[in-house]
């Protein structure tokens, strides 16, 4: 049940008992109009009509609250029906405008992904870039905002987390017996063994690899590290915040002395967050995050890593066009990021092929006419109109052969833009359509009485209710039903193929060479190895890949957006959610409610209020169903793991691989897999009680509090008829400003076409 009651308490309404707490502050004008000044004079206007419609909401809603506050101010016992109004009221005051938009760069080192992210915000040399090694060394956060100053925050690991990582780094440098003339060969050329040598020596000083994790403990690190485990950069140009920024992310050679205070505590970074004043290019409200293409051998970061991913709701793949053209590594990074899909919040994937100045340029322009790629094919988010772009920041600054549109940078600015706004858009509309049924309600309580049988109305829109929700349970079954085929076809492939799977992970080309201290890193991380140079290890991974191979069409089919089918779960909803609309309207019109219109009303913009928030709780919840393979795996092998990672000495690779082969033959035979299984449908059954409860509390709360004035739950309040005439008039304004955004587009587009130079659009002034 721990899911579920996770969830209950974040519905839209609960009913809190401080309900005099005070709204936050409204942002200042002139800060606002900043967001904007990324946009073409056409979208700035959109932008500034959505801007001041939920402006205005918000101080309905706030002078309603404040009305509400005074007229029960005083009274011994609020009735749950005012505290209702309340603490709904206060929630949407406070409700965020508009979450960011994290745009993902995901690619391999020396992809690009900086040199891009300079591009688009028109700062050449703003994070490192090098063409002849790797630069920026953690993940990287770039946004706009409202400051004056340009400025950096360097998040470091707090002090349990680098007590952490100093155990595992001095684990997987411990001998306890002197190892034979082959393995010291080995141990000379393991990149995880160079990396733990290498952060231990900057953060400590040399020498300090041959020290035990205790005796690290009392030693003083070379550098100051800062109590708040943050350091604040600032900077009036772009070009002095670089020079301070780039010790901290630029990935530190290993021949350097690293005497510098800055490369002193790299190995503490966590991630850095940058913010940009004021952006013409990049909109307030959109995060550019560079995301290596690895994960980190640290757990903390790790998790980081993987959490950004999720929470990007689009994701560009970089690579550039020679990798493209000649190697892997961008269909297996295009493949990482539709698991992202499946198990997190992205929606959108595309790949950005960089570089592009390197081709021969006929070749480059024929191709792009062409657009012949090869890329994965089973997944929905491919069959996108926009999946390749293709560009080159060099030929954005040069211009030498291609123009600035053909290098495509103004074509992301443009997607950017687009994102926001269609964002915005959705956000207010939402926003205005949920203030103005709560002020319906407000309103009705001081100016209707209920018919004789209003009780009567209630009790068959409750009976209807249970039969639909009795029904909306079925078509969720119907939904998970649709993986139970491919997920037992998957372990049955599993138990087939998971000694070829795992004896490929356990094997390289030059034998033990260079794999030594490499596969006790694996060991140490429960299954899982991330390094700067080294392709992702994950052995848990591996194993179940065969299930994922089975149920990754399906999975996603299951909670894609689309037309109601037997196996996609949000429209079963959505039409659970019209179903109850129509039966509302459907009373109103036969039984009386012609008397109480506004709590029709009310009724019919809640239940969009109650529903609407199901979404978010669906996607939060299905990465912890996505992953409960893999983390069934792992839990089930970690007795094997670290049992394996206590191996030392002569043929210590050997027997570690000894180990780990055994232990998963035992678990294989104890039925791991059908473990896993079980655990996946699990998950699923806790995902539709969440949902189920989520609609019974919800909704028969909701209906509880419309009916019967009678019953003790509501008193005389304070008048708010012009509040709801107000809110009446914005909520008309909706339409207009859709409208009017529609034809402002046309016109510009219009512009455009007719322009010989194909201008960019002028900015407002």
């Amino acid at each position: 049940m721990e899911d579920t009651e996770d969830f209950v308490g974040q519905g839209p309404h609960p009913v809190d008992d401080d309900v005099f707490k005070e709204p936050m502050k409204k942002r200042r004008r002139s800060d606002r109009d900043q967001r904007f000044r990324a946009f073409p004079s056409a979208e700035q206007s959109a932008l500034k009509e959505y801007e001041k419609l939920e402006s205005r909401t918000r101080r309905v809603l706030s002078n309603t609250y404040q009305k509400l506050i005074q007229s029960v101010f005083l009274d011994d016992s609020i009735p749950n029906g005012v505290k209702y109004l309340i603490n709904r009221l206060l929630a949407l005051i406070e409700k965020p405008s508009l979450d960011p938009i994290y745009i993902g760069l995901f690619g391999s080192t020396g992809a690009g992904k900086s040199s891009l992210i300079n591009a688009i915000i028109q700062q050449a040399m703003f994070l490192p870039v090098s063409g002849e090694s790797i630069c920026t060394s953690c993940i990287v956060q770039v946004s706009s905002g409202c400051c004056e100053q340009y400025e950096a925050k360097i998040h470091l690991l707090s002090d349990q987390e680098w007590k952490e990582e100093l155990k595992n780094l001095t684990k997987l440098l411990h001998r306890t017996e002197e190892p034979d003339r082959e393995e010291a060969d080995v141990w000379d050329r393991d990149d995880a063994v160079e990396e733990a040598i290498w952060k231990l020596q900057m953060f400590y000083g040399n020498g300090a690899e041959r020290k035990s994790y205790e005796e690290l403990l009392r030693a003083r690190p070379k550098g100051k590290i800062p109590t708040s485990r943050i350091i604040t950069l600032k900077a009036e140009e772009a070009g002095e915040l670089s020079v301070k920024l780039d010790p901290y992310i630029w990935t530190q050679r290993r021949d350097l002395d690293g005497e510098s205070a800055e490369t002193q505590i790299w190995p503490l970074i966590k991630h850095v967050e940058v913010t940009l004043p004021k952006s013409e290019l990049i909109p307030e409200g959109v995060v550019l995050v560079d995301i290596p293409g690895t994960g980190d051998f640290n757990s903390k970061r790790d998790e980081m890593w993987k959490k950004t991913i999720d929470k990007c709701s689009v994701i560009w793949v970089i690579s550039d066009i020679e990798r493209v053209s000649g190697g892997r590594a961008h269909e297996d990074l295009l493949n990482e990021s539709i698991k992202a899909c499946q198990r997190g919040f992205c929606r959108d994937v595309a790949l950005v092929v960089t570089k592009t100045d390197k081709l021969h340029l006929p070749e480059y322009l024929r191709e792009r006419k062409a657009r012949n790629r090869k890329l994965p094919g089973d997944s929905k988010v491919l069959e996108a109109s926009d999946l390749v772009y293709t560009v080159s920041a060099q030929e954005y600054w040069q211009q030498a052969l291609l123009t600035e549109e053909e290098t495509e940078i103004p074509r992301l600015r443009g997607y950017i833009r687009k994102s926001l706004l269609d964002k915005k858009r959705r956000m207010v509309t939402k926003y205005v359509t949920e203030a103005f049924g709560l002020l319906l309600l407000t309103d009705s309580f001081n100016c209707t009485k209920n018919p004789p049988n209003e009780y009567l109305h209630m009790s068959g829109l409750r009976r209807f209710v249970e039969e639909k929700i009795q029904l909306l349970q079925k078509a969720i079954d119907q939904c998970f039903a649709h993986i139970e085929q491919p997920l037992q076809e998957g372990v049955r492939n599993a138990r087939t193929s998971y000694r070829r799977i795992l004896g490929a992970c356990l094997v390289r080309s030059r034998g033990n060479q260079g794999f030594h201290q490499t596969l006790k890193a694996v060991c140490l991380k429960n299954g899982v190895y991330a390094s700067r140079t080294l392709a992702r290890i994950d052995l848990n991974e591996a194993i179940t890949q065969p299930i994922y191979d089975q149920i990754d069409p399906v999975f996603g089919g299951i909670f894609r957006a689309g037309m109601p089918t037997g196996s996609t779960l949000l429209p079963h909803i959505e039409a659970f959610k019209h179903s109850l609309q129509e039966k509302m309207m459907e009373i109103g019109v036969r039984n009386g409610w012609k008397y109480d219109s506004y709590k029709k009303s009310f009724l019919i913009q809640e239940i969009s209020a109650i529903l609407g928030g199901l979404e978010d709780y669906i996607l939060r919840k299905k990465r912890r169903i996505y992953e409960s393979l893999t983390t069934s795996v792992q839990n089930d092998l970690k007795p094997c793991y670290e049992e394996a990672a206590q191996i030392t000495g002569k043929k210590a690779c050997e027997r570690m691989k000894d180990v780990l082969r055994r232990g998963v033959e035992r678990q294989v035979a104890e039925g791991m897999f059908e473990r896993a299984q079980e655990r996946m449908r699990h998950q699923f059954q806790l995902l539709k009680n969440g949902i189920t409860e989520k609609v019974k509390g919800s909704i028969a709360t909701m209906l509880t509090l419309a009916s019967s004035q009678g019953d003790g739950l509501y008193k005389e309040l304070a008048d708010v008829k012009s509040e709801y005439k107000e809110m009446e008039k914005l909520h008309r304004s909706l339409k207009e400003v859709a409208e009017n955004a529609v034809l402002r587009k046309g016109m510009q587009d219009f512009l455009l076409r007719m322009s010989p130079s194909k201008a960019v659009p002028p900015k407002a002034i």
